[in-house]
C-alpha cells in the first residue's frame, strides 16, 4: 500500500503558489505533515483528496493515477477536513445512516451494525441520539472520524484535527487515530508539534509550499543533537544574539525570556546545552516562528 506524490505544483488564481514541486512517497501507517498556518498543508490534502487538480505533477495510489478515475480512488478514501458542516438537529446515528447510504451501504442491518461499531470506537454511543450541532469540538471531531471510517478506507486524511481541543480530548483523539494505522495510510496535517511527536513514525515539514524536510522524527531530531543551547536573556541581549546566531525560538520562563539557539558550539558564556526535541528541529526549519 503506497501513495506516491510526484512533482506536484499548484498556483491559485490569485497568484498564490501553494505547492512547489512536492515529492513524497507515503506507506501504511501514520504520516505527519507539519507546518505553520498557510504553509500549503490544506492544499496538498485537498489535492490528494481529488477536490482539486494540480497544475503539474502526478499522484499515484498503488501504481494508479488517482486523477484517471477519481471516483474509484474516492471509494478508498476517507477525508476529514479541518471544518465540516452538519445538519441542524440531526443526531449522530441519523447522520451516519445518511452518509452510509450515500457511500453505498444499502443493507439496513449492515448499516446499523457498522454505525454501532463506529460509535463505540469513537466513544459516542451514549451521545448517539443527540444533535451533532450541539456537540463539543472534540465530540464533533470524533463524529467526523466515525463518518470517515464508514467504508473502511485505505487512505485517511485528517486536516488539523486537534486544533482547539483541550488536552483530554486531544489524547482521546490520538488514541482513535492510532488504532487506524495497522490497515491504512493515515495522513495527519497539523501545525501542532505534539501531534506528530505522539502519533507519527514518518513526517515531513512543509512551509510556503515547499517540502523542507522528510524522515522519521527521531532521526530528524538526532541530526541536530548537541546543537541546541538555551539561556535566559535580556531584550537587548536577545537582539544581539539574533544578529549573530540562529535563534530558533524564544519563550517566557518564570517571567524571563529564554532564548534557544542552534549552534555547533556554545554561543556565549552561560549557555546550557539542551537535549534536542522535535520542536527544536521544526523551529530550525521555520525561522519565522522564532518570535
Amino acid at each position: 500500500m503506497e501513495l506516491e506524490i510526484r512533482d506536484v505544483s499548484k498556483t491559485y488564481a490569485n497568484g498564490v503558489h501553494a505547492l512547489k514541486d512536492i515529492n513524497l512517497t507515503i506507506s501504511k501507517g501514520m504520516f505527519g505533515l507539519l507546518g505553520p498556518n498557510g504553509a500549503g498543508k490544506s492544499s496538498i490534502m485537498r489535492t490528494i483528496a481529488t477536490l482539486q487538480t494540480p497544475d503539474s505533477g502526478k499522484i499515484y495510489f498503488d501504481g494508479q493515477d488517482i486523477f484517471t478515475n477519481p471516483a474509484e480512488f474516492r471509494r478508498q478514501l476517507g477525508y476529514l477536513p479541518q471544518d465540516f458542516g452538519v445538519y441542524a438537529n440531526a443526531s449522530a446515528t441519523d447522520m451516519l445512516d445518511y452518509f452510509a447510504r450515500l457511500k453505498g451501504i444499502h443493507n439496513a442491518k449492515e448499516r446499523k451494525s457498522r454505525i454501532n461499531e463506529l460509535l463505540e470506537l469513537v466513544n459516542l454511543t451514549e451521545h448517539c441520539h443527540k444533535a451533532v450541532d450541539t456537540y463539543s469540538g472534540g465530540m464533533r471531531q470524533r463524529f467526523g472520524i466515525a463518518q470517515v471510517l464508514l467504508t473502511n478506507p485505505k487512505v485517511i486524511i485528517v486536516d488539523e484535527p486537534t486544533a482547539g481541543l483541550d488536552p483530554a480530548e486531544r489524547n482521546r483523539f490520538y488514541s482513535i487515530l492510532h488504532q487506524l494505522t495497522d490497515s491504512a495510510i493515515v495522513i495527519l496535517s497539523t501545525h501542532i508539534v505534539g501531534d506528530v511527536t505522539n502519533l507519527c513514525d514518518d513526517m515531513g515539514i512543509l512551509n510556503r509550499g515547499t517540502l523542507l524536510a522528510r524522515g522519521k522524527p527521531d532521526e530528524l531530531v538526532a541530526s541536530i543533537e548537541h546543537q541546541i543551547w538555551h539561556k535566559s536573556v535580556s531584550r537587548n541581549e536577545l537582539k544581539t544574539l539574533r544578529d549573530n546566531y540562529k535563534v530558533i525560538s524564544t519563550r517566557i520562563v518564570k517571567g524571563n525570556i529564554q532564548a534557544t539557539i542552534q549552534s555547533d558550539t556554545a554561543p556565549t558564556a552561560n549557555f546550557i546545552q539542551s537535549t534536542a526535541d522535535l520542536e527544536d528541529f521544526y523551529f530550525s526549519y521555520v525561522p519565522e516562528l522564532a518570535v
